[in-house]
């Protein structure tokens, strides 16, 4: 434990903490206020306050102070100082209280010209929360929280709270300020019109005007930073109806060229889906897909698996034969299986008989692994280890899967109905789905 600030600086005799806190706050979001308290001032900020008064709990806390960051170093030895530059110090608290947790903690400032559209040229730290609230993208994220906790404790002086109520989105000043300011707040945007249960939230018409007269600030912002808000908004609620705005305000055709298009099929929630169903019009191979989109978004290996699979059966469609309901649901796990269903669902196959005639053939006898390894079936033909060897494998674990047999002896049986010897193995089929 820190010799500079302990636990119990702020933990009463009865376990409880000095001051009033907010509800949703966390004892380890109080240590770290605290402990900034007991040199200077500090206010929760931006995330946290809109998604509180939204009555949402899964958000960050983020923390203004008057703090310089190495006083904030100071009070926190375990920090980490990558944006001390700017202001902001990555907080982690000892280990037996956060882990290795970090609370973003910035020192109250006023920035300067914006000459690479990304970061400030020179960063003014200030001492009234207000001028720091001032700098931000969107009303809704200029509030800030005093602590401790009282009725009087929010601070929002351009209307974001109303904001929030009326389902509105608009930006604090001149909205052509604030984007030139950086590029990436025209995606921002977007992602901040996902109200979740509150419904889509509308961008007020000087705000559009903005986003579509600065499309060109777009080619200042890393793709990587673009690949993150997207996949952002691509999972959120109103996926469908968001992006739709995209393309209307040329957002869309900007980030992605004419790779990505909004048809008539919509989007939910699903990231992957959402991005299999924008490339739908790409006439090429998933693997040709692939790098196109590794290029243009710089998405991860994980993703790019399965968009690029999920392009690859557009043209598949769904057989009720209790073979092909075996291999299917051999052949993929489950949360591809799901996605699948989930894609071609929105392409207007009928997914839904199809999972229940999937239900319906139960699980197989014998489970889904081969019954007769390599070396069984080596013995068995004579066979030696090699490519006709394993494809004769492959296929005698598929027929096995599509019958459902259940011993060893009735998958050696199917060696009768094959030319193994002779025939080519490529045409034989192995367990794959499509």
């Amino acid at each position: 434990m820190s010799p500079i600030f302990r636990r119990s600086d702020v933990v009463g005799a009865h376990g409880t903490f000095m001051g009033h806190a907010h509800p949703l706050l966390r004892p380890e979001d109080l240590v770290v206020l605290e402990g900034l308290r007991g040199r200077g001032e500090a206010w929760i900020v931006g995330g946290w306050v809109r998604e509180s008064i939204s009555g949402r709990k899964d958000t960050d806390v983020d923390i203004a102070t008057t703090l310089h960051p190495d006083e904030v170093k100071a009070i926190f030895p375990r920090s980490l100082m990558v944006g001390a530059k700017y202001g902001t110090v990555s907080v982690r608290l000892d280990e037996d209280i956060g882990g290795n947790e970090i609370w973003e903690v910035t020192t109250l400032r006023s920035d300067g010209s914006y000459g690479d559209g990304r970061r400030p040229d020179e960063v003014e730290f200030g001492t009234k929360i207000e001028d720091d609230l001032s700098r931000r993208d969107f009303k809704i994220n200029a509030m800030a929280l005093e602590y401790p906790y009282g009725e009087d404790s929010l601070i929002d002086p351009f209307g974001g709270r109303e904001d929030l109520m009326k389902g509105l989105l608009t930006s604090v000043g001149d909205p052509r300020k604030r984007i030139s300011e950086d590029g990436l707040r025209i995606l921002r945007a977007f992602r901040f019109m996902d109200g979740g249960d509150g419904g889509v939230r509308k961008m007020d018409d000087s705000l559009c005007d903005a986003i579509s007269s600065s499309l060109g600030m777009l080619e200042m912002v890393s793709k990587e930073r673009i690949c993150s808000e997207f996949s952002i908004i691509l999972s959120g609620d109103w996926a469908d109806e968001i992006v739709s705005k995209m393309v209307e305000l040329g957002v869309l055709g900007a980030i992605s060229g004419s790779l990505l298009e909004k048809s008539e099929c919509p989007l939910g929630k699903d990231m992957r889906v959402n991005l299999a169903i924008l490339s739908m019009g790409f006439d090429g191979s998933g693997g040709e897909l692939r790098g196109i989109l590794r290029r243009e978004l710089m998405l991860s290996n994980s993703t790019l698996d399965e968009v690029c699979f999920l392009h690859d059966c557009k043209g598949e469609m769904l057989d009720h034969s209790e073979a092909y309901l075996r291999r299917f649901a051999a052949a993929l796990p489950e949360q591809r299986r799901e996605r699948v269903l989930d894609y071609l669902g929105r392409l207007g196959q009928d997914t839904e008989s199809f999972s229940e005639a999937l239900e319906g053939v139960g699980e197989p006898r014998a489970g889904i692994s081969p019954l007769v390894n390599g070396d069984d079936l080596s013995r068995e033909t004579g066979l030696p280890p090699g490519p006709r060897l394993g494809m004769l494998k492959g296929w005698l674990h598929r027929k096995q899967v599509e019958e459902d047999l259940a011993t060893y002896e009735e998958v050696l049986e199917l060696l009768n109905e094959i030319d193994w010897k002779d025939s080519e193995p490529m045409d034989w089929g192995i367990l794959k789905w499509p």
